[in-house]
Order: structure tokens, then sequence, then C-alpha cells
């Protein structure tokens, strides 16, 4: 995918935005195609979301509340008030609105994941 300098690769036009999906962990905005296609960014390791519909169903949400745009997560005070300085640019939900089912929430214990719902 190709991108405009400064653009960062899971930036989502506003023609997409009724196409788009937060995880309910770490609150990445995402189309849900690409949910399938690559997984989350920050929790594909513990949530298995890639190829699987019927995972980027149960663990994302349509539902939520405000956007963040994280350019450089790492130094951002806000990346750092809202806990999402450990993970990679993009774009995140303020709030996300939604329950993970005990076997995702499972998968996160197991995987060291803090989760907060």
């Amino acid at each position: 995918m190709t991108t405009a300098p400064g653009i960062s690769v899971n930036f989502v036009t506003t023609s997409q935005q009724r196409n788009t999906r937060a995880c309910m962990v770490c609150s990445i905005v995402q189309l849900q195609s690409r949910f399938v296609r690559e997984g989350c960014p920050n929790c594909e390791e513990a949530l298995a979301m890639q190829g699987s519909p019927e995972a980027v169903d149960e663990c994302t949400s349509q539902m939520y509340e405000g956007l963040i745009t994280l350019t450089d997560p790492a130094t951002s005070w806000v990346a750092r008030w809202q806990r999402l300085d450990n993970y990679v640019s993009g774009v995140y939900a303020v709030k996300v609105i939604g329950n993970l089912p005990d076997e995702a929430r499972q998968r996160l214990e197991d995987a060291g994941v803090p989760y907060r719902p």
C-alpha cells in the first residue's frame, strides 16, 4: 500500500468510516476487511483475528466513541494518558463499547496481555 509522505498506513478515509471496527483490547480502528486480512497490529498474537471473520466480529466493535490519531505513540502525552504508548501509529478509539467473549479473555490472560474493559 502506498501512502503520501507523513500519512500512516493505518489511516482510514472518511468515506470508509462506516466499515470500521475498533479492537476491544487496544482500541485501534481499522477497516473490518483489514482486521480479517492482517489481524490486529497490536494484539494479533493473543487474539488471532487474521483470516477469521468470526474472531474479528467477536474481538472488535462497530460501536466506539471519539478518535485519536497517533503518529508517534512513544513520545505523545495523549498516548501515555490513554495507555497507547506501546502500540503502533494509527487511529484509536477513545472508548470502545462491547464485551470480549470469555475464551478471548482467557487467551489474553494466558498471553499476559492486560485487558481493561
